[in-house]
């Protein structure tokens, strides 16, 4: 009896953290999404209940009003090229450093580790001056450029981890075949590390889509803010407006897209980043 008392115990204390934690995340995101679908009068009225009647009116003020299309639109932009250059660039740099060994390949390796333990916050003012000397500064395409060096570190460090699992007997072969190196690594290493590659543009993605600092930074014109911005100026109008239901569903709008893509492929990212780490 005591034994089982104590198995009880145990897992309640293990539980009952998990289940205060949920309910701390999920009640606000439910009470962003209910808000949504209020009026201002009804938010005011009673901002913890439900809505008297359910209606679309907030979303289509953001989306109209507000300029929430443009910004979808522009932070898709950015996100799409940003996780597609990140790979074009992390993929053959990846392998590189781990099947051709060249002098300094190691340093070279380490340097790009080390990359990850940098904050970001350091190189904007460099990046700032150097976009302007490009002409790229307040361009949606300079800002994916940006976000796909700024993600480089972490991308090549979990793909290096797929490719140094991957048989190189395997390359030989091709190799033997009369197929090139390009070759080899498009057709074979690309295609044998795709569950790395899918968990690492799906975190990429995700920041991208996400991010605020750097878009606030090197974004200067309303036309081209990304829905991160485009969400902090109706935040600051929401405080002379009231606009709070247009907050809420402009935040839904933004949310919507990452839980969708989470949801797909949560167990890719969760068997990605498990796979990468035991065989790193």
């Amino acid at each position: 009896m005591k034994r089982s008392v104590g198995q009880i115990v145990a897992r309640m204390g293990i539980r009952l953290p998990l289940i205060l934690w949920t309910i701390a995340v999920l009640y606000p995101i439910i009470w962003m999404f209910i808000g949504a679908f209020k009026s201002n009068a009804e938010i005011y009225a009673n901002p913890w209940g439900w809505p008297e009647t359910w209606n679309f009116q907030n979303f289509a003020t953001a989306w109209s009003e507000y300029n929430i299309d443009t910004s979808v639109f522009n932070s898709l932009i950015v996100t799409v090229v940003g996780a597609a250059l990140t790979l074009v660039l992390a993929i053959p740099t990846a392998y590189a450093l781990e099947r051709i060994r060249f002098k300094g390949s190691n340093f070279l390796f380490t340097l790009y580790v080390s990359a990850m333990m940098i904050p970001m916050v350091l190189g904007w003012i460099p990046l700032f001056f150097l976009l302007a000397e490009f002409n790229l500064l307040d361009n949606i395409y300079g800002l994916a450029i940006v976000y796909a060096i700024s993600q480089l570190p972490f991308s090549i460090f979990v793909l290096t981890s797929f490719i140094s699992t991957i048989p190189k007997s395997l390359e030989e072969s091709a190799a033997m075949d009369g197929m090139s190196p390009y070759g080899v690594l498009w057709k074979i290493i690309t295609p044998l590390s795709m569950s790395g590659i899918i968990t690492v543009t799906i975190m990429n993605a995700i920041q991208f889509w996400n991010e605020y600092f750097m878009a606030l930074i090197f974004l200067q014109s309303e036309g081209n803010y990304t829905l991160a911005l485009a969400i902090d100026y109706i935040s600051s109008e929401a405080q002379y407006t009231n606009a709070w239901g247009t907050l809420f569903a402009s935040l839904v709008i933004a949310i919507i897209p990452v839980i969708v893509l989470y949801a797909i492929f949560q167990q890719r990212i969760a068997k990605g980043m498990t796979e990468g780490a035991i065989k790193g």
